[in-house]
C-alpha cells in the first residue's frame, strides 16, 4: 500500500546543496528568473513565463494542487542563497499500482553540476522510502539527451522510444521512457 501521507504534506527533503520544500507566492521572482528562459522551457510542456504574472499564475496553481492533495512539485531552493533554481515533483500518481512519474526542471545558470542528480535522488528515495511506490517513470524528449544522462545517474533504465508520445509547442514529439522498480533502488543501496 502506498503511503499517501507522506505526499499530502510533501515534506522537505535535504541534499548536501539543496533544500526541496513547498513552493510559495514569495517565490514569484526567482520562478520568473529561470522560466523566462527559452532555453530552460524548451523541453518542458509549459511556456517561456513573458511576466511575472505568469509565474505567480503557476504558483497559485502549484498552491491549489497542495491545498487538493493533489500531485505537485517541490521548489528546489539553492541552500547558499535561499533561491528557488527549479522544480521537481510527481507529475501523476497511481496508488492501485503504486507508480508515479516525476518531472523537473532548473535554471540554466545551474545546469551541469550535478544538481538535478541530486535532486532527483531525493525525490526517488522519498517515493520508494516514505510513499512505499514500487515504480517511479520519467521521460523525456529525444532531443534532450542530457535529461536522459540525469535518469541513468539516478539509476533509472532505459524502457524504449514513445513515438510521438506528447504535442508540445505545435508539434508531436518523441520521448525516451526511463523508469527505476524499488528492487532496483535497493539493490544499489547495497
Amino acid at each position: 500500500m502506498i503511503y499517501t501521507d507522506s505526499f499530502v504534506y510533501m515534506p522537505e527533503l535535504n541534499t548536501p546543496r539543496l533544500l526541496l520544500r513547498r513552493l510559495t507566492m514569495r517565490d514569484a521572482a526567482d520562478i520568473y528568473h529561470y522560466s523566462r528562459d527559452t532555453e530552460v522551457a524548451r523541453h518542458v510542456l509549459w511556456d517561456a513565463h513573458r511576466s511575472i504574472s505568469d509565474s505567480r499564475a503557476y504558483l497559485r496553481y502549484m498552491l491549489r494542487r497542495y491545498r487538493n492533495h493533489e500531485p505537485a512539485s517541490w521548489g528546489i531552493e539553492w541552500k547558499q542563497t535561499g533561491e528557488i533554481i527549479g522544480t521537481i515533483g510527481f507529475m501523476w500518481i497511481q496508488t492501485d499500482n503504486s507508480a508515479a512519474e516525476v518531472g523537473y526542471s532548473l535554471s540554466r545558470d545551474f545546469w551541469n553540476r550535478g544538481i538535478m542528480t541530486e535532486a532527483l535522488k531525493a525525490v526517488i528515495g522519498h517515493g520508494f522510502l516514505s510513499m512505499n511506490l514500487n515504480r517511479i517513470e520519467a521521460q523525456h524528449e529525444t532531443t534532450n539527451p542530457a535529461s536522459g544522462a540525469v535518469m541513468r545517474k539516478c539509476g533509472m533504465q532505459r524502457e524504449g522510444t514513445l513515438r510521438q508520445r506528447l504535442y508540445n509547442k505545435g508539434r508531436y514529439v518523441d520521448v525516451e521512457l526511463y523508469a527505476i522498480l524499488r528492487r532496483d533502488y535497493d539493490q544499489r543501496k547495497r
